[in-house]
């Protein structure tokens, strides 16, 4: 019987745990993922407006400064607004912005400035999760 009760005890315990309510900084890092992803099936799909191909790149690094800029140019693109897949994702966009700029800026860190990077992902190394020792 005791055993069964450390056991729900601990399970309880993992629950509580696991449900914590997202940090700013968890929160920004799984939108920007988010929008970058989505962003990357856009480009992809066949069955979008040619307008799409036009769309300044959106690639999201919140470690990186630039991205600010990068948020407020793909938000304030005058071209795709008939589309539904780039309004919804330029609506996301403001939502980081709005995030990052009024509600985590203390929470947010920003490791480089370095905006070519942000053009030009897949040539400049993400920055790690974890730093290794």
């Amino acid at each position: 019987m005791k055993t069964l009760l450390r056991l729900i005890a601990l399970l309880s315990a993992v629950l509580i745990v696991s449900s914590a309510p997202p940090t700013c900084y968890s929160r920004m890092l799984s939108l920007s993922k988010e929008i970058t992803e989505s962003f990357r099936d856009l480009q992809i799909s066949k069955a979008v407006d040619p307008c799409v191909e036009t769309l300044p790149r959106l690639y999201l690094d919140i470690h990186n400064y630039c991205v600010l800029a990068k948020l407020r140019d793909f938000v304030a693109y005058p071209r795709c607004e008939r589309v539904l897949q780039v309004s919804a994702l330029k609506e996301k966009a403001r939502s980081l912005y709005t995030i990052m700029i009024f509600y985590c800026r203390r929470d947010l860190v920003f490791l480089t400035d370095d905006c070519n990077a942000l053009e030009n992902p897949f040539l400049f190394p993400a920055v790690p999760s974890t730093i290794q020792s």
